[in-house]
């Protein structure tokens, strides 16, 4: 047995404990400093060169430096005491969660880090559960310590009603200055669990991610769990049964760095060899030669809350767009598509996302890396519809919702809501939920210290609710302080009719959404609105409407673009005047009648539909 491996009878096998080997990430709220700390990780252990380093170096998206937050887990292998560390930096945001349980996957430890000035949110929350399911070793820390506002004592009180640790559990350390970071990899080696295995167990490794490389094909993220894999084996996915030729095996640094293989319990890459990017699906089992091995659990099966349609501004992009999604689904495993055709917008697909954010960046990559110039509907969620014969539909579009006089019944998804918060705010957030349409459940505090008591609020409310701008509104009834966290629960029925809007007396297939009845009027009212504030002037007359069932519901009136034709008058009789104003009438007429339906949307105007 080599020197960094030990073994220990267990269960009637032989297990063999990688000694040096430590798998960990780091899960935490949007924003509370992750890959600031994962830097100093890797200026400490000297992973990456001092020339080559910059600021949220693992953030490699330029769209993920704009926005400063991460979007993708990146993984990277750092040499610290003797010891491979191999971590995974993970996403905070609500609607990349997904990324973070296929990363608590792969590894045996998780550094759970609370910002010090705003100490547990919801997002915190959810990722420590999403870590207790894994059976993870949970290591406390409090970060940004160095700022004005951080409040440790009252970040350690929460952790430790949490956790039930010990305040000797919790290591405080400051991302920016480095304060803490050799404590954490400290904690790491002695508290983090080695990676083990039975002894007699066959090759088996974990797909976590996979992206299409230009020159390398398709490369997978894998964690080996038991056996070996090198250059030049035959391997084979358990679940597309899918054979191939390993090309090139490596750990991340955090780019590719080629190794001879990947031995238990280590995190690298894998260069496949698949031409097909639909033969490396996330969560499917890597073996190694002929024998049938037993599959690793995977994951569960992501369910898409937010459908909305796709679709090129150019016909001929289409097959451009369809290949971009496949590279894209394969970076991105939350995605879910469909073909769809639509009689205004022609051939696109229907999208499935986690969130309005997930579908923002989905929509800026296809236009960032891909270079397409896309038409997005508003986004809706699927409904359940129940037919008079009793036939039982999925609807994820509003063109699809069949006429009035054929339904019996429509049911949508609710999903169950925790809203941290400190407790002056509650008021108002109570008052927002209301208005949301949201079951309030019960109310935990987390904190009791009299000053600055924070609470739990436990709602049931609709998807669609929460779909827009509610996010938004959270954040400014509560100045900020609040934050949030949902989750799937079931479909409940509702009232709820399509609203359509025309434009020049022709429906805009885009606009189309699905509303509750008794807000029809109110919603319809502001997008009319909108239209009239962000549409450009036509030469005719625009007339803006939102119609339930054929009957006008809202409607406004764009003038036409003035054309001063008396300009050239100098003097002489008034006659002259109303002559060539009446001229200018009929042609108005005249073009009004023969322009409906040529009117195109800006984008911007779409932008501002969704943020209502």
């Amino acid at each position: 047995m080599e020197k960094d491996t030990s073994s220990r009878f267990r269960g009637g096998a032989w297990i063999i404990i990688m000694k040096k080997i430590r798998n960990f990430c780091i899960i935490a709220h949007i924003d509370h400093g992750k890959s600031t700390l994962a830097d100093r990780m890797l200026e400490q252990t000297k992973t990456v060169e001092e020339r080559k380093m910059k600021e949220q170096i693992l953030d490699g998206m330029e769209l993920e430096r704009e926005r400063g937050i991460t979007i993708k887990l990146q993984p990277v292998s750092m040499n610290f005491k003797e010891h491979q560390l191999n971590l995974i930096d993970t996403p905070g945001h609500v609607d990349f969660s997904y990324e973070v349980s296929r990363s608590l996957a792969a590894v045996e430890t998780a550094i759970l880090l609370v910002d010090a000035s705003q100490c547990i949110q919801a997002q915190t929350l959810a990722n420590l559960y999403l870590a207790l399911e894994q059976d993870l070793q949970i290591i406390p820390v409090i970060n940004k310590i160095d700022l004005p506002a951080a409040n440790t004592q009252k970040c350690k009180k929460e952790l430790i009603k949490l956790l039930g640790c010990s305040e000797s559990d919790i290591i405080l350390a400051s991302g920016k200055t480095g304060q803490g970071v050799k404590d954490i990899m400290d904690a790491v080696i002695e508290k983090g669990e080695a990676p083990e295995m039975d002894e007699n167990e066959k090759t088996r490794a974990l797909i976590f991610d996979s992206k299409y490389d230009e020159y390398k094909g398709v490369v997978a993220y894998i964690r080996v769990f038991s056996g070996q894999i090198k250059k030049n084996d035959r391997i084979k996915m358990s679940f597309t049964k899918s054979v191939s030729e390993a090309l090139e095996t490596g750990i991340f640094t955090p780019s590719y760095h080629k190794t001879e293989s990947l031995n238990i319990g280590e995190i690298g890459y894998l260069v496949t060899g698949f031409k097909d990017v639909a033969d490396c699906r996330v969560g499917d089992t890597v073996s190694v030669g002929k024998e049938e091995v037993k599959p690793l659990e995977g994951y569960k099966e992501v369910k898409p809350m937010v459908f909305a349609g796709v679709f090129p501004r150019e016909g001929n992009d289409l097959e451009k767009l369809r290949e971009a999604m496949d590279k894209l689904k394969l970076n991105d495993a939350a995605l879910v598509y469909e073909p769809e055709r639509s009689d205004a917008l022609g051939f696109g697909f229907r999208c499935g996302f986690l969130g309005l954010l997930h579908l923002e960046i989905f929509q800026e990559r296809l236009k960032r890396e891909y270079g397409l110039d896309l038409i997005v509907t508003i986004p809706s969620v699927a409904y359940q519809v129940i037919k008079k014969d009793n036939q039982e539909e999925i609807i994820r579009t509003p063109q699809k919702l069949p006429e009035p006089n054929h339904l019996e019944a429509i049911y949508e998804p609710w999903v169950k809501l925790d809203i941290i918060t400190p407790q002056d705010f509650i008021g108002n957030i109570m008052s927002l939920a209301q208005e949301k349409r949201a079951v309030y459940k019960n109310i935990e505090y987390i904190s009791s210290s009299s000053e600055d008591k924070r609470a739990i609020l436990h709602y049931e409310i609709p998807l669609s609710s929460i779909l827009t701008d509610f996010y938004d509104k959270i954040k400014s009834v509560s100045s900020g302080f609040a934050s949030i966290n949902y989750e799937y629960l079931d479909y409940r029925q509702a009232d709820v009719v399509k609203m359509d809007i025309l434009v020049a007396e022709e429906v805009v297939e885009s606009l189309a959404t699905i509303v509750y009845r008794d807000e029809a009027f109110k919603k319809g009212k502001e997008i009319v609105k909108i239209l009239k504030e962000t549409l450009p002037k036509q030469m005719f007359v625009l007339k803006l409407q939102a119609s339930v069932g054929g009957k006008i519901i809202a409607s406004e009136r764009l003038s036409a673009m003035r054309k001063d034709v008396t300009a050239k008058l100098y003097g002489g009789d008034v006659t002259r005047k109303r002559k060539l104003l009446e001229k200018q009438k009929k042609g108005k007429k005249k073009m009004m009648q023969s322009g409906r339906g040529g009117v195109d949307i800006p984008d911007e105007a779409l932008v501002k539909i969704l943020k209502k």
